[in-house]
């Protein structure tokens, strides 16, 4: 990273989205109501409740099958600008039935569209939620890697 280089333009929309989707809805919430972003929208689609299809690879690298569906909410949100063009569109979608949880990530990233608060946005919230996820997997990986067992054969000798 060069130093004149910002925030925002390391971090792209589908980053973005990661980091609001993992991140739960109450911290997601206090964290919001510290950047002092006051916007009204309106949601142009949705909230809708759906499936969708996970699909696997076995290995990783294997061929590709239908590992079963999952269930989703989505929603599509425009800001009120005062114009009759309807203002900027966001989009949110997370894994589960969540409305309130996708509708407020549409409502950001609409937010994070616009210049003016883009780069708030990317530094003020989604840096600090960023690394806190980290944190939460690493503890999760040393946790988990405490209960590890390995396996070993003893060779009988005859």
């Amino acid at each position: 990273m060069t130093p004149d280089s910002s925030l925002s333009e390391l971090v792209t929309p589908a980053q973005r989205h990661r980091v609001l989707a993992l991140t739960p809805l109450a911290h997601l919430r206090e964290c919001w109501a510290r950047l002092d972003i006051t916007v009204s929208h309106r949601c142009v689609r949705g909230p809708d409740i759906g499936m969708a299809m996970v699909r696997g690879r076995m290995g990783g690298s294997g061929n590709a099958f239908n590992l079963g569906e999952m269930t989703l909410t989505r929603v599509s949100v425009a800001l009120d600008d005062g114009t009759s063009s309807g203002g900027t569109l966001g989009h949110g979608w997370i894994a589960g039935r969540d409305r309130e949880h996708a509708e407020l990530i549409a409502v950001i990233d609409a937010c994070a569209r616009e210049a003016r608060w883009s780069r708030q946005i990317d530094e003020a919230l989604i840096a600090p939620l960023t690394q806190r996820l980290a944190a939460e997997h690493d503890a999760q990986s040393q946790q988990a890697a405490a209960t590890r067992v390995d396996f070993f054969t003893l060779v009988r000798g005859e």
